[in-house]
């Protein structure tokens, strides 16, 4: 079979088919290059600078608002279980297994929930207003799904974060504000 296949693998020298010529485009890094360049010459790269830093400074301030939240309507209680079922051996330094692949994992059932967490708009002052009325600040963290957390950290004096796309609100199936979030117990 092999000395069969070994004639359709052999190389043929079939010559020159058509006239060839050096390659005419120039290095596309060296076009970059040059570009980058001509624009730290003529100051466009500084202007793209400075507005890279304004957008950058904007979306921290006011990061996009988490998208598909609406105001509540009415009020609303449901149970979350934050039981995982493990996909793989959870093993120690030394490879023994802690807990085996397929076990249902419970986080609650070991450690406690340290705060509440207030899902709320930054911008509606009713939403903040009912947030601050759920409990003390090192009770009570404030998420914000829209608005600008370092305004409101700074006129509030607190700390505020920010559910950034949504991570949060997806995993406990928050879609309306204002949501308390608190370990049943």
């Amino acid at each position: 079979m092999l000395a069969a296949i070994a004639p359709l693998a052999a190389a043929h020298d079939y010559g020159r088919v058509g006239s060839t010529w050096a390659i005419a485009e120039p290095d596309l890094l060296e076009v970059i290059r040059a570009r980058l360049q001509a624009a730290a010459q003529n100051g466009a790269l500084d202007a793209m600078n400075r507005k890279f830093v304004a957008l950058t400074e904007a979306s921290v301030r006011r990061p996009h608002a988490v998208a598909g939240i609406t105001p509540a309507r009415a009020d609303r209680q449901w149970e979350f279980d934050p039981t995982v079922t493990l996909v793989d051996d959870i093993r120690n330094a030394k490879g023994q297994v802690l807990v085996a692949k397929g076990q249902r994992f419970n986080p609650l059932d070991h450690i406690a929930m340290a705060h509440r967490y207030a899902f709320i708009d930054g911008d509606n002052p009713a939403e903040l207003a009912w947030a601050k009325a759920q409990g003390k600040p090192e009770q009570v963290w404030i998420v914000l799904t829209k608005g600008a957390p370092l305004d409101l950290m700074k006129a509030e004096q607190r700390k505020v974060y920010f559910d950034q796309q949504g991570v949060l609100t997806g995993r406990f199936g928050i879609e309306h504000t204002p949501a308390l979030l608190m370990q049943a117990g």
